[in-house]
């Protein structure tokens, strides 16, 4: 296993992020093995297929320059317009093998890693100008790969080359007596076969170097157990923020529900572990609504800021622990508590007649209706 800088041990898998980041950095698998392996095809493939319209190409130049007119000859101006005409030519039938070379240029780097574009891996970085680090790099397990990669290249194409030499050693000879117009395609032929059979040595050397290279990417990109917990951390916040995040989500929630007391047309209280402020009205909805809720020191503040707006504060443990456990705040009570809760507002709304005068002192409340599903005992 890998270690990182403090010696931990690099054991576990590199995550999406982490993927991400190296990404942006420019650090992904790259084989130059597959590049070199990719134009080489490509450009000798293509010396094969466009190689007759070169050959013709170059035979029309040749028989063009070399059987000028006497008038061309002797005038200077005419000179540039037959090398100009010359060029066209010889462009003309290199453009099919330029185009492809360009296009394998580009899809060989793109085909391990996919198409990246990093600014970041193109800045100067001084650390690559450090000559230790650079005494590193040249001692380093990756150099070593490189160095036998080297080795085995030039023995493989060697090997290739000269059994190549071998099959096509007749048609060498036979270039010699042939005329020069079929000795130029047949050249052709025998220099495009020559080294595409050369180049598709480097297919073994590509077959390897592919593989180390993901695997060396990979271990680079490998973390600690402690990298994958602090990334998480940053991700997903840490415990001591997230935790000072609720406090203050609770603290403005419960500012906002100080707020709607006043506003309640009854508090019913436990009566001093629970409090529950209630209001109905009839335009919005067709049940009260719980406007606030608590319990123990919330519960005292809902009680206090009810006698300082004069809102009723009624004493109905069974009902007060109904509401609380049974609503959430600026929701509707459930169906169940309706008859109880509407007793409850009409005793209020008797009781306020009467201390206005206008009205006979209200009887105290029975016990309230409430359903043995929607009881709680704490």
């Amino acid at each position: 296993m890998a270690e990182s800088e403090s010696g931990a041990e690099k054991s576990e898998e590199p995550t999406g992020k982490r993927l991400s980041e190296s990404r942006k950095k420019g650090q992904i698998a790259r084989s130059k093995e597959l590049n070199t392996l990719a134009v080489t095809l490509g450009g000798f493939g293509g010396l094969l297929v466009f190689g007759g319209s070169m050959g013709n190409a170059m035979l029309d130049i040749m028989r063009g320059n070399f059987s000028l007119p006497r008038e061309a000859i002797m005038d200077e101006n005419s000179m540039g317009l037959w090398l100009a005409a010359s060029g066209e030519i010889a462009m003309e039938a290199l453009f099919p093998l330029f185009l492809l070379l360009l296009v394998v240029s580009i899809l060989g780097p793109i085909s391990l890693g996919g198409w990246l574009f990093s600014a970041e891996a193109m800045a100067p970085k001084a650390s690559r100008m450090n000559p230790w680090a650079g005494l590193k790099r040249m001692f380093s397990v990756n150099a070593l790969v490189e160095l036998l990669k080297a080795l085995a290249k030039f023995v493989l194409i060697l090997l290739v080359g000269v059994a190549v030499l071998a099959a096509f050693q007749n048609d060498l000879l036979a270039i010699v007596h042939e005329p020069v117009d079929s000795a130029i395609i047949h050249a052709l032929s025998v220099v495009g076969w020559s080294a595409l059979w050369m180049s598709c040595g480097l297919i073994l050397i590509a077959a390897v170097d592919v593989p180390f290279q993901l695997w060396s990417n990979k271990k680079k990109l490998m973390m600690t157990k402690q990298e994958v917990r602090d990334e998480y951390k940053d991700s997903e916040g840490k415990p001591e923020v997230k935790q000072r995040i609720r406090q203050m989500q609770r603290e403005i929630s419960e500012r906002r529900m100080m707020q709607a007391v006043p506003e309640a047309d009854v508090v019913i209280t436990n009566p001093t572990h629970f409090a529950v402020a209630l209001k109905y009205d009839p335009s919005k909805g067709s049940a009260p609504v719980l406007l606030a809720k608590g319990g123990d020191f919330t519960a005292l503040k809902i009680r206090e800021i009810a006698n300082e707006h004069k809102v009723m504060v009624l004493e109905s443990p069974a009902l007060a622990r109904a509401v609380f456990y049974s609503t959430e705040l600026d929701q509707e009570i459930p169906a169940g508590l309706y008859l109880a809760v509407a007793q409850v507002l009409a005793y209020v709304y008797q009781l306020r007649q009467y201390k206005a005068g206008k009205g006979k002192r209200p009887a105290p409340l029975p016990d309230l209706p409430i359903p043995p599903d929607l009881r709680r005992n704490e």
